[in-house]
Formats: structure tokens, sequence, C-alpha cells
């Protein structure tokens, strides 16, 4: 299929390949790994009967996983406001890089938008609001109206989330296997090959 072209491998030998700190490829993964988890809880918890013993405690978990990604997005932020993301490879076209700059800080923004429209959700209602229920997180003054409005904002998020994972995911597929730039290796360790 990708005959005459140079294996990834050897290609990759020849870029030089700027990374991300590796507290930042840290905060980068965790995230992302919260991101699916709180996915997935959110797809069971809805899914679950009202009766069902387990639904409270899903719907504790994916509060607390939001609040988690809230807290890792506000250092991830913090790390930005210190740090210049790494240099893309040098075949990225303007528009991809303009397209990637774009969709990065979308995410960002989806990624605090979430978690803070579900806290205003559950604290200005009169839905129990705890951390893992280790402690109570605290509640604000009760505004059917308000919290109505952050369920709307919430729920209409979650489509931006999909399109931006499910973007992110695809261009760093493409760049990993068509371009074979060393893209997706900016965000990881560097390997070294023992002799």
């Amino acid at each position: 299929m990708f005959k005459g072209l140079e294996t990834a491998p050897a290609r990759l030998k020849r870029i030089k390949i700027e990374r991300y700190t590796n507290l930042a490829q840290g905060l980068h993964w965790v995230t992302a790994l919260l991101m699916f988890a709180v996915i997935v809880i959110a797809w069971v918890m809805v899914s679950m009967a009202k009766d069902n013993p387990y639904r409270d405690m899903m719907f504790t978990s994916h509060k607390s996983v939001g609040v988690t990604i809230l807290a890792l997005t506000v250092l991830r932020l913090i790390w930005r406001a210190g740090h210049r993301a790494p240099a893309l490879p040098a075949n990225v076209a303007p528009w991809e890089a303009g397209l990637a700059k774009v969709s990065h800080w979308l995410l960002y923004a989806v990624l605090v938008i979430m978690p803070v429209s579900g806290y205003v959700l559950t604290a200005t209602s009169t839905y129990p609001l705890s951390f893992f229920g280790l402690f109570d997180l605290p509640h604000l003054p009760t505004n059917k109206a308000l919290s109505h409005a952050a369920a709307e904002v919430h729920e209409v998020t979650q489509w931006a989330v999909y399109g931006l994972i499910a973007l992110h995911i695809f261009a760093t597929l493409w760049h990993t296997i068509a371009y074979r730039d060393g893209t997706l290796e900016r965000m990881l360790p560097e390997q070294t090959n023992a002799e």
C-alpha cells in the first residue's frame, strides 16, 4: 500500500521532534482517560432504572470525574500560559496548523464548560453534590431557571465534545498512518533504544 515509502521508524529518526514536557504529556493522557470514563459513566447512568441501587453512585462518580477534569484543565491552561506548544512538523500546511490550534482551544473550552455547567446544574438544585462521597461540594442558592439553563448547556455541549474528540483522534491517526510525521510522538515520552 505504501510501496516505495520509507518505514515510519526510519522516517522518524530523520525528523527532529519537539515534544511536550512530561508534565503536559501526563496531564493530557490522564485527562483523555477521564474523558472517556466520564462519557461511559454518563451513558450508563442515564440508562439505569431510577430504583437501581447503583444509580446514585454512578451520578456521584460522573460529577466527581467532571470536577477532576475541570481541575486538570485549569492546570493545563496554567501550564500553557507559561509554555509554548512544540512546533508542528514542517509538512503541516498552514490551514492544518490553524485548524489544529482552533480545535485545541475549543477542546479546552468544552473541558471547562461541561464540568462548570454540570456543577451549576447540580449546585442550584436539590441533588446531592459530593466528591466521590469523600466530602460535600458547596451548593449554590436553589434556582430552577439557572439549573435548567445549565442542563441545556451541558446537554448541547456534549455533542461538541464528541465531535472534537473524534476530530482529534482522526487527525492524530491521519498524521500517524498517512504522513508518518511524528505528530503523535510530540505527546509521548522520547524512546531510547537499548543497544
